[in-house]
């Protein structure tokens, strides 16, 4: 499949230190690609890099067969990427219809926001029932929840994801996934930084491992890990921590 988005070659991190080196990932539409690996590996390195929000040493991003390699955090909203950071993901001091609304400044017109308002709250109607309350006062699977459905607003064709399941009990986890796997229905391009390995293999269709700044391994998900070996390899290897 062709890829909606890509990056290629990619070495990025902070100051003058590359944390993430030579890294290569893809994901086409309708598809969940994972990006996995033991703490301190540069996984949300990686994503941040491809934004803009890390400094991008070496590699580039394509977006539809653009290079997007210099683009700014808003522009990549507008042109259809979507990022969730995994903290400060929600504006605590707004209640959930404005956080939604604060999603939608790429939307043009009443109709329009009004519209994506009504198709956000279909998909998570848990956000609906609550729509007045605060967004400091959600649990944090809603919160969750509501991070994603504030990204879905700007009519993303891929999104980008950074631990979307930190910190979750397995049910909101679960609940979160179901959420994904509806997003990926609608043509979306997904791309999850996950720590919570055996859940987000399961509703993915490829992933890629990285250790220390490297990508070590990559298959398809439900093979990456088939091996006792290579189970072992990524389960009990001791890395340095530089980043996650």
């Amino acid at each position: 499949m062709r890829p909606v988005f890509s990056a290629e070659n990619i070495s990025a991190g902070y100051g003058d230190v590359a944390i993430v080196r030579g890294v290569s990932v893809k994901v086409a539409e309708s598809e969940i690609v994972a990006i996995v690996g033991p703490n301190g590996s540069g996984k949300s390195t990686l994503l941040k890099s491809f934004l803009g929000l890390v400094r991008l040493f070496q590699g580039s991003v394509f977006y539809q067969d653009e290079d997007i390699s210099k683009i700014t955090p808003d522009r990549a909203v507008s042109l259809g990427v979507g990022y969730v950071p995994q903290v400060n993901n929600v504006f605590p001091n707004l209640n959930i219809s404005e956080n939604l609304d604060m999603g939608a400044y790429h939307r043009k017109g009443k109709t329009s926001i009004k519209a994506g308002m009504a198709e956000i709250y279909e998909m998570f109607p848990e956000l609906e029932a609550r729509k007045s309350a605060l967004a400091g006062n959600l649990s944090g699977g809603e919160r969750q929840m509501l991070a994603i459905g504030r990204a879905m607003m700007a009519e993303p064709k891929v999104l980008l994801l950074d631990e979307p399941l930190a910190s979750l009990s397995p049910k909101p986890a679960s609940v979160i996934m179901s959420k994904l796997e509806l997003i990926r229905k609608n043509r979306v391009a997904i791309m999850i930084v996950e720590q919570n390995v055996k859940k987000v293999l399961s509703i993915s269709s490829r992933g890629y491992v990285l250790v220390n700044g490297a990508c070590v391994m990559e298959g398809d998900a439900d093979t990456l890990f088939a091996e006792e070996s290579s189970q072992q390899r990524f389960l009990g290897l001791e890395t340095k921590s530089i980043d996650s």
